[in-house]
């Protein structure tokens, strides 16, 4: 029998002493145990040419947030975020959808709180969003929403959300939903595949062996900084990124070798303002196979 969604339990048995990590961590679960807010200081590293964080520091943060709130609530301690009857069946998570958008990028030294939570969808995977908000002012500076779906580590197929681990789940989702994004046709949009001949392209990116996460898979946040390497210069020099989203198709490999193809989007008249959309594709280099479909928004830099 299912757990009540009002009634969030953890799932393992806490240990007796809370973790040196978890005393110097500055997030905890929310009071109704649905989310999880933690605090980050910007540091050097994460910002880029304009003294704002990167969307690449952002995204693993966001990361960084979600493997916290895991182990928060009760699930596996070794950062992959799994139940205990994932582990018993050897599941893991895999993106298969992410969709991020920056209203205002925090800058070098700024204090953000970014919240985090889960929700069921359907019997093919489970959905976690994001709210980013500038600690000083209370400001909501960003937001996410994320679709991911289980795979076997072992064949690297994917495979339908059983019932046990649905049940472990459902304890530790807002009931009502809860959402991110309450109009969801911005974040659900259908992103168009980038025909040939793309306007831009950056061939033959090789990952690097830090690219690999604890999972041996390649990190998320990767495909965001290859999708943005072929964008053109002048639009990275007068214009800053409001939303991407990715559509993750193809698990890539240690040893692939993959193209960044870019274009602009055909108009739709969708679009408001001075924004420029682009649509983007990484596709193996040898038969072309493809392995992510991106589309991006940008605004003019104030």
């Amino acid at each position: 029998m299912a757990v009540s969604a009002q009634e969030p339990k953890v799932i393992e048995p806490a240990a007796s002493e809370p973790s040196l990590a978890s005393r110097l961590r500055h997030g905890s679960l929310a009071a109704d145990g649905f989310s999880f807010k933690e605090k980050y200081i910007i540091r050097c590293s994460e910002v880029g040419v304009n003294k704002t964080a990167t969307i690449e520091a952002i995204a693993n943060l966001l990361q960084e947030v979600s493997c916290n709130h895991a182990q928060s609530a009760g699930f596996s301690t070794d950062g992959f975020a799994t139940t205990h009857t994932m582990r018993k069946l050897r599941l893991i998570w895999v993106a298969a959808r992410m969709h991020i958008e920056i209203f205002r990028y925090p800058a070098w030294s700024d204090v953000i709180e970014i919240e985090t939570w889960i929700a069921s969808e359907g019997r093919i995977g489970t959905r976690r969003d994001w709210a980013i908000k500038d600690c000083a002012t209370g400001e909501l500076i960003g937001r996410c929403t994320s679709m991911w779906l289980m795979m076997n580590q072992d064949t690297r197929r994917l495979q339908k959300v059983v019932d046990d681990v649905r049940n472990e789940l459902i304890p530790f989702c807002p009931n009502p939903p809860r959402f991110s994004f309450p109009d969801k046709s911005s974040s659900s949009k259908k992103i168009l595949k980038l025909e040939d001949p793309a306007e831009y392209s950056l061939l033959r990116l090789v990952p690097r062996r830090t690219d690999l996460d604890m999972n041996h898979h390649l990190n998320f946040v990767t495909y965001i900084g290859w999708v943005l390497e072929s964008m053109p210069q002048e639009i990275i020099d007068t214009c800053e990124l409001q939303t991407i989203t990715l559509d993750y198709k193809r698990e890539c490999q240690h040893d692939d070798v993959v193209d960044s193809l870019t274009s602009h989007e055909p108009l739709d008249g969708s679009v408001a303002g001075d924004r420029k959309c682009f649509l983007h594709l990484l596709r193996l280099s040898n038969g072309g196979v493809e392995i992510n479909r991106g589309r991006t928004e940008w605004r003019s830099k104030s």
